[in-house]
This record gives structure tokens, sequence and C-alpha cells, in this order.
């Protein structure tokens, strides 16, 4: 530490030495209430073992008490921003190409910086959008994500006194002169444990809770007089900031920060190539974080990522693939991973980092968004307007008629691509204006999301201009439709299979297709649960239909067969005397060829062994629930040569369309009701 850092109270006690011959100093200091004050009022848990809450009430009851601090506090955010923005008036007025001016990126960074950890962290989202932000300004805010000015050391040394109960040179045998990094709550040290173990300590900054309690109840009340006089916003903008607010505060607890991490370990840490930091839990308190050290680089210095030859790309193929286990299957996610919270590992691992400020999302949500991203892919709008039902952006009384239209509206320039060619950004903004048109309102739990997914997009866009997240995505989803038993999903699979009683080939070609493609699907896991669930009750709607087109498949191969040697028969051989039988129409010949591609697909999928599949196919017929689907097939490929065998010796041609309708147009019924249906039709006939 630099001695001029030391303020004329202290006293330099200890001195350590650390490899690489840095002299470091550790001081002790007054007593922590002569560094920092917090007010009372703002302190909202009631004693010192009780997590940190977000109380917007008493927020509201202290600073409403107060209006010339609010006051002085909103002057202090509009005079640097309207100077700001004058300024930009006044250089484009001069012919200055403002988006390349670096001293107004510097300048912006700076006012960002003065302003506190709210503006920092509306920066620190800014920082991640390529897309958005002009090159030279998109260098300056990335500054904010862990390279703020920091707060002289012994005020950090003094808070880890008071929280882990000894001074830091008890407690570590090293310990960086300086901090290794300062963002937007805290800043951090590079230490070792008397074990050797090298560890990452987070101090909070002083003074941190009433910085953000005054914005947020600033930028609270602007939102409640928004919603209040602009009737055409809808979205519930205080709950917005609540919901971040609640956040924030857990983001200010160190002891909350390490449970997530810890929770996040469970979840996640089992993925391929994702690490997860250890917490030193004796090293830890609410002010004071110790966690295990990570050498790594962040994904956005790509020249410095290739140098060690790492694949920065898929790292990030690596990010969105537990992003969407995070959103979509646990529903606990990362709601802050900009550059400075994601590093890629010496060993070439997607490391995790900074865990304060997380998010949950109920497993309705999960489910709408999987049918969402469904819904969006196979352009089914009418779909995609019931999910938003679902999803709480409209009331279930809102007339769809002419939302439907929109969406095709909005996703016209999409029409006719792949999934690879679509944006979340470019999405997110046309859906944006058809929001302001049409009676939507945003849940607070989805502005979260959306940072978190059009966070990790910027990323994506920095490494690679053409990386698109929702490319990466569908095989995860297409995996989670093919084998996820939760009826909602099933009934979803349901939806997407049929339309109209009529099996789509094609939607089913392209979920295995895409579902192969991702890492943890392969052949047993498709076979085992598919049969599993056609076998059982909750699959007999897909069941009963799925049997019926596979004997209409069968009767269009047995059609061709037939044809071909009548024709051979005629054509070659000379024999007139037989009529040359059609061949399958143009329909079934389409059924056909979307099954040979299937069978090609599952061939090509990750865990087919044709050596092994004789034995699974044995014991697949060992289950009663096969047994029973096998009977039914058979039943009804019986009925079906009965009743052919009988049009041909019997019925003219004529009666043989009435009979055939009248025979198999039960395709809305169960199985067992079909067969009785046929049986009765048989003995009529035989009578």
């Amino acid at each position: 530490m630099n001695e001029n850092t030391v303020s004329p109270t202290s006293q330099i006690d200890h001195e350590v030495v650390p490899e690489n011959g840095t002299k470091m100093s550790i001081v002790s200091l007054p007593a922590a209430e002569e560094i920092q004050k917090p007010n009372a009022a703002l302190v909202i848990s009631t004693s010192e073992s009780e997590a940190l809450r977000y109380n917007p009430e008493n927020i509201a009851t202290y600073y409403s008490s107060r209006p010339l601090k609010v006051l002085r506090r909103i002057i202090t955010v509009l005079t640097p921003a309207i100077r700001f923005a004058l300024g930009i008036w006044w250089d484009s007025k001069r012919g200055i190409v403002v988006k390349n001016d670096r001293r107004r990126a510097i300048q912006l960074r700076q006012i960002l910086t003065r302003l506190g950890p709210a503006y920092i962290k509306i920066g620190q989202a800014l920082s991640t959008r390529p897309d958005l932000v002009p090159p030279t300004y998109l260098e300056e805010l990335t500054q904010l994500q862990d390279k703020l000015p920091p707060f002289p050391n012994e005020i950090a040394y003094q808070f880890i006194q008071e929280e882990l109960g000894a001074p830091p040179q008890e407690i570590y045998t090293e310990l960086s002169p300086e901090p290794i990094a300062a963002a937007s709550l805290g800043q951090v040290y590079k230490g070792k444990l008397s074990t050797g173990e090298e560890v990452a300590v987070k101090v909070q900054r002083p003074d941190l809770r009433e910085r953000i309690t005054i914005d947020l109840y600033i930028l609270r009340r602007l939102a409640g007089w928004v919603q209040k006089n602009f009737k055409r916003i809808r979205s519930d903008l205080v709950g917005i900031l609540d919901e971040l607010g609640d956040r924030i505060f857990e983001e200010m607890d160190y002891i909350h920060e390490g449970e997530n991490a810890e929770r996040f370990y469970q979840l996640y840490g089992h993925l391929k190539d994702v690490y997860v930091p250890k917490i030193y839990w004796e090293y830890t308190n609410r002010r004071v974080l110790t966690m295990e050290w990570i050498e790594g680089t962040k994904l956005t210095n790509t020249e410095e990522i290739k140098a060690e030859g790492i694949d920065a790309r898929y790292l990030i193929e690596v990010g969105v693939q537990c992003s969407l286990r995070q959103l979509l299957e646990h529903g606990f996610f990362h709601a802050d991973p900009h550059p400075g919270n994601l590093l890629a590992t010496r060993d070439g691992k997607l490391a995790y980092l900074d865990f304060g400020m997380m998010s949950e999302i109920k497993p309705p949500q999960r489910y709408g968004l999987i049918e969402a991203i469904v819904h969006v892919v196979n352009r089914d709008f009418e779909g995609l307007a019931n999910d938003y039902v679902k999803l709480d952006f409209l009331s279930p009384d809102t007339d769809l008629t002419p939302i439907i239209p929109a969406f095709a509206r909005v996703f016209a320039n999409a029409q006719g691509a792949s999934v690879a060619e679509l944006n979340i950004k470019s999405i997110t903004d046309e859906l944006s204006a058809l929001m302001y048109e049409y009676p939507f309102r945003v849940p607070p739990y989805y502005a979260l999301i959306i940072r978190s997914l059009v966070t990790l997009e910027g990323i994506a866009i920095h490494i690679d201009p053409n990386f698109k997240v929702l490319s990466e995505a569908y095989p995860y989803v297409a995996k989670r439709l093919l084998t996820d038993p939760s009826p909602e999903l099933r009934a979803s699979l349901q939806d997407l299979l049929f339309k109209e009683n009529r099996f789509r080939w094609n939607r089913l070609e392209n979920l295995l297709r895409n579902a192969r493609n991702n890492q943890d699907y392969d052949f047993n896991l498709v076979l085992n649960q598919g049969v599993d669930f056609l076998s059982s009750e909750r699959g007999s709607f897909i069941r009963d239909r799925l049997i019926d087109e596979l004997i209409k498949s069968a009767e269009a191969l047995s059609k061709n067969v037939l044809h071909k040697f009548t024709y051979l028969l005629r054509e070659r051989v000379g024999v007139t005397a037989i009529n040359e039988t059609p061949a399958a129409t143009d329909e079934q010949q389409q059924t056909l060829e979307h099954i040979k591609r299937i069978l090609n697909i599952l061939r090509e999928t990750r865990g087919f062994d044709p050596t092994q599949l004789a034995l699974q196919v044995v014991q697949i017929a060992l289950n009663p629930g096969v047994q029973r689907l096998g009977q039914q097939i058979a039943t009804q490929l019986l009925q079906k040569a009965a009743a052919r065998l009988i049009r041909d010796l019997l019925a003219s041609e004529e009666g043989d369309r009435s009979f055939e309708v009248s025979l198999f147009n039960h395709e809305d019924t169960k199985t067992q009701r079909n067969s009785q249906a046929v049986n009765h039709h048989f003995q009529r006939s035989i009578l």
C-alpha cells in the first residue's frame, strides 16, 4: 500500500512481503463508526444475524421527511447529465463525429462513476452491447466492470477486522498492497491463507446502502409518476424497480452471495467446462467475502484467450448452455453475466464470478418461455399470443385477434429464415414497439431475464458478430420437449406435433434434428423416455394418432411395393390380365420421405449402436405397456387387411369408398373404441 494513503491517525502494525517481492502494509485504524455511520432508519434488518432486505416503505418514510436531501441528489444527477447532453449537441453542430470522440467517452464514464453504484450498473449493462454502443465508448464503459476508483485500504482493512474479528495480517499470510479490481459495490484483493490456498478477498464499499437507497427512492417515485400520468405505459415500472432493489440489497449481503455461489455450484457445477469457485465461510461475513482465487482472462479479451490456445467461441457456447439450464430448467439464474464476471481459465473452462445479483423464475414462467421459443421458431403466432397470456404479459380477457397478425408483422423479416438468423436483441426491440401499441404489461421478473440474456448475447457478439443465442438454444429446447416428462411440456409437444388432428411429421423431424445437437441428448435417452411416455396413459393422445399415421405409412409402403410388382408383371412379363395397382398418393409419399429422414437422423444420433439395438428391442418388448401398444398396432393392421379383402371380394367401387370411410374415420376416438367399431362393421359386412 502507498504510505500516503494511510490516514494521520493510522499506525502501521505489520508488514508482509509477498512472493513477488512487493512490500505490503497492514494498518490499524480508528473504530468503524468514525469511518462509516449508516443511518439507522435505513437499516432494514433488526439484528446482525438477519439478512439485509430491501423495504421500499421504510426507505420512502425516511426520505419523504428529507426533501432537501432528495433535491440535492436530483440536482447532482441532472447537472452533469444535462451538461453532457448539451456538449454532445454542440459537438454535432461543429461537425465533430461524436461516436468516435474519446474525450466524450471518457467524460461519460467519469460521470457514471461519480454518480455511484446505480448508474455504474447502467454503464456496465451498456458496456456489453457492441451492437448499440460505438467502439470508443464501449472501451471506456468496459472499465466500469472492474476498474473503478478504489476506496482507501485502511477502510477496507478496518471492515475486515470488524467482520472477521481479527486484523487482516492474522487471517491472511499475504494480501495484495492494492485492490486487484474495484467494481460498483466493492473491491477485491488477492490473498493467501495460512494453508497456502490463494483467495480473492472482496470488501464492500463504505456508505453503499445510503447511496443506493436514495437513487432507488428517486427512481421509484419517478416510475410511479410515469405510470400514473402516461396511461399507455401499462408495465409495472414500480414492480420492476422493486425487483431490482431486492436484487441489489441481496448483492450487498456477502453471506447471501456465498450461499448463492454454493447453490449455483450444486445446480450447474457438474456441467462440462463450467467452474464455480469455492467459498471460505470461516473468512466470510456481511461485508467481507473470501473465495477461491481464479486465474483467468475476460471473455472479451479475445486476443489473449487465443494466444493461450483457448477457443473463446466455445466458451460462449458453454455459457449459453449453462444459461439455458439456469433460465429454463432450475430457474435460479445469474442476473449479471458481464465480462468481469465470466473468465476463461488457464485449462479452458468458463469460470463464473460474483453471485450477488441472482434471481429466480417460477416453473410456470420457465415452461412458458420454452413454449414461446418453440412458437417463435415454428412461426406459430397464435400459440405465441397465448404464451404471452400465460407469462402475465397479457390479461386472460385480452382480445388476441389483432395481436396475432401483429406478431406476424414483427417476425416478417424472419419469415422463411432459419432459427440461426434470429437475434434476441432485434426481437426484443421489435416486441417493445408492439407492447407500446397493444395492452401488454411487462412483469417484474422479465426485466432481469432480458438483462441476463441481452448481456450474454452482447459478449457473444463481441467474440463472434455472427453468433446467435437462439441458434444455440433451440437444440436444448428441442431436447426438453422430447424428453421432459412434465405435463406442461408434454402438452406443448402435442400442440406442436398435431394440427387439426393431422400429424406434422416435419415438426418431429425438425425437433429430432435439432435435439441431436445438444450435448446431453443421445439415442438411448429418446428411445427409453419416448417408449415410456407412449406406453403410458399420459401419452394416449399422441400414441393413438401416431399408430394411425404409422399404419397409413405401412399401407402406403405396401401400395408402392404392390404397384411396382404389378407394373413389372404387366410391362416386363406381359401378364396384361393383371391390373396395375395405384401407388401411394403424394401426401403418403411425403410421409414416407419424412419417416426415412427421421430414421437417418436417429441412426446419426449420439448413442446409436446397431450391435446393442437388438438387445434394447428385446428389453423394450418385455415392457407391459409396449406389449399393449404392439397388440393395438397388430389389431389395427389385421382389421385393415380383413377390410381390404372383403372390399375386394364383395363391394362395388362406390360401396368400397363409403365402406372405407365409415369403417376408419375414427381418428378422434381411443384405440379400444376403434377396435369395437371395426368388429361391428366387420360382422355387418359378413351378414
